[in-house]
This record gives structure tokens, sequence and C-alpha cells, in this order.
């Protein structure tokens, strides 16, 4: 009888613990079981921008000559839809991903989160030639490091792709934190970064594109994410919403639930912009 009764007790205190959490973290819980819905099927899609939007919802107006076009522009993995590390293992984590960015990595556990943010950006500004702009800074003294001061007059693009490796190592979320402008949600533009400057680990995400509904003015959003070790930069999968993925809406609340992280307002994440 004592074993029955303690038994019962602990059936009932584990029931109430169940519903306590499933009611505080109930997009937690969905947030699990769709990522275990992922898929490796082929990316149908060449570029980011021919990704359709929701139902109801048109791109936003970009210039052809803007950060956002350029993202629209990017490239997307054919074939087998895995994400695969510097060193060429497979990422362990297959679930996370809506697609793949064709765009090399390196060979070195350099280009991270942050560092994806950092990397598009670059490629940006040099597409457009724009070398004396390029520049990002150390975390150690929070000082920019130009392009145009480390190429010395060689602006090939090998010497690019050192430079950008060498910010990698010396740049983090921290120092990005620091160095963009604050905006924001209500004001979201495309290449747009959510960032959560923790200590010793952060995270950033960048904001690749936006769709509006005309009628109501309400807007979804896409994010490219890198990781750790570095990886393959991809696009995220919507974890809230398997039907709206890979968008997100911009009335997320007080938290922003990614596949691998969750920028939550307690946790003082800002959204922060390139160029201004």
């Amino acid at each position: 009888m004592r074993y029955k009764a303690v038994l019962l007790v602990f059936l009932i205190a584990a029931t109430g613990v169940f519903f306590w959490l499933k009611a505080r973290n109930f997009d937690y819980v969905k947030m699990a079981a769709v990522r275990l819905e992922g898929s490796l099927e082929p990316v149908a899609y060449k570029l980011l921008g021919e990704i359709p939007p929701p139902k109801g919802f048109s791109r936003t107006t970009e210039a052809s000559n803007s950060f956002g076009s350029y993202l629209r522009q990017l490239p997307l993995k054919q074939g087998a839809n895995k994400v695969y590390l510097y060193n060429g293992q497979e990422k362990s984590n297959q679930t996370a991903h809506w697609a793949i960015v064709d765009m090399d990595t390196g060979d070195k556990d350099l280009q991270q989160c942050a560092d994806v943010t950092m990397r598009l950006w670059g490629e940006y500004l040099y597409n457009q030639k724009r070398y004396g702009d390029i520049k990002f800074n150390f975390v150690s003294d929070s000082k920019p490091r130009y392009f145009k001061d480390y190429a010395k007059g060689d602006y090939s693009y090998p010497i690019f792709r050192k430079y950008m490796d060498w910010i990698f190592n010396s740049a983090n979320t921290a120092s990005l934190y620091h160095e963009l402008k604050t905006v924001e949600l209500n004001d979201l533009q495309i290449g747009d970064v959510f960032v959560f400057k923790g200590v010793p680990v952060g995270h950033a995400v960048i904001v690749v594109d936006i769709a509006e509904k005309p009628e109501t003015g309400e807007k979804v959003f896409m994010l490219v994410q890198g990781w750790m070790p570095a990886q393959d930069m991809h696009i995220l999968k919507n974890p809230n919403d398997g039907s709206l993925s890979p968008w997100y809406r911009t009335d997320f609340g007080d938290a922003l639930i990614t596949p691998e992280f969750t920028f939550d307002a307690s946790n003082g994440y800002k959204i922060k912009r390139y160029g201004y």
C-alpha cells in the first residue's frame, strides 16, 4: 500500500509538471516536433529570390544595386540538401536548414555566425567595387580594419577572401553588436541582423528577404545563419510554423525562436544594420 501511495503521488506530480511546462513552453514543444520533420530533399530553386513568398504576400521593392537585391540573388546549392562543416564532415543536426547558400565556408573553423553576416556584407561591397567601404571592427580594440589597407593595391578576390578570414579571426558578435546601428523591428529591412552578444558565446542571423501583404502591411522575413563549428551558411526553417517556413512573421512577440537559438527579449538581443 505504501508503495502504491508513493507511485500515485509521483504520477500526480509528474502530470502536473508536464502540463505546467506545456503551458509555459508550448512553442518550444511544437518547435521540437517540427524539427523532426527535417527533409534532405534537393532544393528546387536556384536563387534565394526564387523562393515564393507566402500566399497573399509580395516581395518588397529593392533598388537594383542595394544590399537587399544582392541577397535575393544568392545562389542555392543544388543536389543533396546537406550542411557540411569546414572540414568536410556532415553537420550532426540536419533538421535546422531549409536550403543552403552556395558560397564557400573556407577550410578553417572561422566563418561561424556573426562571420556569415560580415561575409555577406563584405561580398556585396566587393561586388559593387566599393573597396574603401569594406571595414569591420576588431573586438580587441573596437577599431576598424580596412580592406584597402590590407590589400595594398591588390584588390583581387583571393586577397579579399584572406582579408575576410583575418576579420573572422578577430571580430565576433560582441564587436558587431557595438559597431552597427540599432534599429527597431517595425523598421526591419533586408540585410538587418538579429544579434545577441552573449559572453562567451553569442549568436547572429541575417534577414535575407522580406515580403509584405499590401492590404494590411503585415510582413514576413527569411533568415540565413552560420553556426559552430564553421559550416555552410543556410536558410533557416521556421520551427513554429511549418506551413510558413522558411518565412517568419514579424509579430513573433518577445522571442524569435529559430531552430538552434532563441532571441529572447530577456537576453538583450538587438536588431542591427550595416551601411548606416
